[in-house]
């Protein structure tokens, strides 16, 4: 029988109750509120993880959480009084998020906890903390980031730009794409425009860089880590050419993502973990 409701928030706790008799799986989406190219919305990363988790919760048939808005963004706070609206949580703080939300699934019978997010900094701060969850509780975790980025072979043949275009990156074609699927009122294309990134001026000409990864170009090299700002090496907060974003391409992308980590969390039905600590602690 086909459910109407996966969301957690949506659901009661005697709904909830009989869903976790059926299945030990939940989606945890991950979010970000983030300055984006002037065409599209600081939710943009959030719309696109939210639309994933929805439709493979369904194809799953596996519950999700609410969306969790705000993500790890320190870089995209901009200057002092800039007026951007980025909001963005400490790295501890988030590591905290993820811990809590966690144990307090594992405390009702959850036993393997998918965390999605499109936002690919997100994974910056949460090896140690999902290391701690498995330890700690022995259930399953694991990080799923949506096709994006430089990890687009899920998607690339609905992509149609070169990869010098860096279509799965800020702002451009695929991330402009995936919000004219979710809601077109919220793109203006009349603010787009096509641009790249680049090295920070403050390093020099001795280097360089092509997309937004924490690396940059030295002597053909790409194994240098650098903190940089996101308005250093990129002037408009667009990565790629969004000119080539369509609502139908957005949903076929959403479509493709979904059944993707629809056939993952179908695998991680199969593993074998259960928890062996159930406690939230503190909680007496």
């Amino acid at each position: 029988m086909a459910r109407e409701f996966y969301n957690l928030l949506e659901l009661s706790y005697v709904d909830v109750a009989a869903w976790l008799a059926e299945t030990d799986v939940v989606l945890v989406p991950m979010g970000s509120t983030e300055k984006h190219g002037a065409h599209v919305p600081l939710g943009t990363d959030s719309i696109t993880t939210i639309s994933v988790v929805e439709r493979a919760a369904r194809l799953a048939d596996v519950p999700h959480t609410p969306l969790v808005p705000f993500g790890y963004s320190p870089h995209h706070m901009g200057r002092v009084n800039e007026r951007v609206g980025t909001i963005t949580l400490s790295a501890e703080t988030y590591r905290r998020v993820l811990y809590d939300v966690a144990r307090s699934l594992i405390f009702h019978g959850v036993n393997k906890i998918i965390f999605v997010s499109h936002h690919g900094s997100n994974t910056k701060p949460i090896d140690e903390i999902l290391r701690r969850i498995r330890y700690e509780t022995g259930a399953f975790v694991a990080w799923y980031k949506t096709p994006t980025e430089r990890e687009c072979n899920v998607v690339k043949d609905i992509l149609e730009g070169p990869p010098e275009e860096t279509p799965g990156w800020h702002a451009g074609e695929m991330e402009t794409a995936q919000v004219m699927a979710y809601n077109e009122r919220l793109v203006h294309m009349d603010r787009a425009v096509n641009d790249r990134a680049h090295a920070p001026a403050w390093l020099g000409p001795a280097f360089s860089k092509k997309d937004g990864t924490a690396t940059v170009e030295f002597q053909k090299s790409e194994n240098i880590i650098i903190p940089m700002e996101h308005h250093e090496y990129s002037d408009s907060a667009t990565i790629g050419n969004p000119f080539r974003g369509t609502k139908e391409k957005g949903l076929k992308l959403f479509e493709k993502e979904a059944e993707h980590l629809a056939a993952f969390i179908n695998e991680v039905k199969k593993i074998d973990m259960v928890a062996h600590t159930r406690d939230f602690p503190g909680r007496a």
